[in-house]
């Protein structure tokens, strides 16, 4: 796997409520904890729609041995895979809320982006620049010459 946050847990800890988490976030499509969990989180959480997306046995083999319980594993496949099949990734949001009142931690919100109850609206889609047709390397370099300004000699006189 990639590299994680140490999130101050052994590997064995960490890995376990990380999975947890990621289960609870597709089962409730919103939680909350500190923000540094949350990003872990979100990592964890698009690959896991991504895997929905596929649709495979092997993907869900390989999501059924991260998340835990057979609705979760489900809901990945069915609705969050539907919901998400025109979009190319970046499938949670994460929201700043607080500060935590026992140990001053930042807390934050992940969810889920296009459901209904959202935080805060999603932004709508960029459009995409037009493609341009690639020049072929002559009239690259002609029209480059054209537009280039007219280069200016120093010349002894116009010092005098």
């Amino acid at each position: 796997m990639t590299k994680f946050r140490k999130l101050n847990r052994p590997t064995g800890h960490r890995m376990s409520m990380l999975r947890t988490m990621v289960s609870q976030l597709v089962k409730h499509e919103r939680i909350e904890t500190t923000v540094t969990k949350a990003k872990e989180v979100r990592r964890l959480a698009d690959n896991m729609v991504q895997l929905g997306k596929e649709g495979t046995l092997c993907a869900a083999r390989h999501a059924a041995a991260f998340v835990r319980g057979d609705d979760v594993l489900h809901k990945l496949f069915t609705e969050l895979a539907y919901r998400y099949k025109d979009r190319a990734g970046g499938y949670t949001r994460l929201l700043r809320t607080r500060i935590r009142v026992g140990d001053a931690a930042p807390m934050a919100y992940i969810e889920f982006i296009d459901r209904e109850n959202e935080l805060r609206q999603s932004k709508p889609p960029t459009p995409q620049p037009s493609q341009r047709t690639p020049l072929d390397p002559w009239t690259r370099s002609r029209l480059t010459r054209q537009l280039a300004p007219p280069k200016e000699e120093k010349s002894s006189e116009a010092e005098n």
